[in-house]
């Protein structure tokens, strides 16, 4: 083992929370927190400039969600490894930034020691899950029910085109976004309505705010 600091960015759009979160990590002498984003794009810009080891980030992120953040930095820079820190355990979220290529996964309420042996766990090249997500993972490997059955699933576009709607964006708006045509917008509204079992934004809304997929916190 070095005596390097590991060198940490943190994504989250509460900033009481983050701030929090930095000064936690700063007291450790072994962590050099080397940036704190509002949003997956400000992560992006971050790890594109500074070194970044570990990126620690919220899923419920606006317009860019953690679980796309975490694809695309990924992408950016295949050496940093992902710790999500979420006030949500559901297993699809779980899951779905796992396999994305997050390492670790930390809720909220356990953010504080369980944060550091994250931390130090994922360093070695393990992954780490808090005891909460721990059992929702295991629970579904071991779930004799299919996920597909059990948890109505949706792409990883339906979801950014969910988020999307949740945030209040125009169909031309979401279009431009994710560089698609309208009417493709307009399919994968129909699709993610007919898989959900939802009928109006008012209750796709509801449903991206219950299971994270937005906090609608501008």
């Amino acid at each position: 083992m070095t005596n390097a600091k590991v060198h940490i960015a943190l994504a989250d759009d509460h900033r009481m929370f983050l701030h929090a979160l930095r000064a936690l990590l700063e007291k450790e002498p072994g962590i050099d927190v080397v940036g704190v984003a509002g949003t997956g794009e400000e992560l992006l810009a971050i790890a594109a400039h500074k070194p970044v080891d570990i990126a620690c980030m919220d899923i419920g992120m606006p317009a860019m969600n953690g679980i796309e953040t975490t694809r695309r930095l990924l992408a950016l820079r295949p050496n940093i490894k992902v710790i999500g820190v979420s006030a949500f355990s559901d297993r699809q979220f779980v899951l779905d930034l796992l396999n994305a290529g997050a390492r670790g996964y930390v809720t909220k309420a356990e953010a504080g020691e369980e944060l550091l042996r994250a931390i130090h766990t994922v360093q070695l090249g393990k992954t780490y899950l808090c005891p909460d997500v721990a059992a929702t993972v295991t629970n579904a490997l071991l779930d004799n029910v299919p996920r597909d059955i059990a948890t109505p699933r949706i792409t990883a576009r339906e979801r950014q085109v969910l988020q999307l709607i949740a945030e209040g964006h125009t169909s031309v708006r979401i279009a431009e976004r994710l560089h698609l045509a309208a009417s493709t917008v307009e399919v994968h509204r129909r699709n993610i309505m007919r898989k959900l079992d939802l009928h109006s934004v008012a209750e796709l809304t509801k449903y991206a705010i219950r299971n994270g997929i937005t906090t609608i916190s501008g």
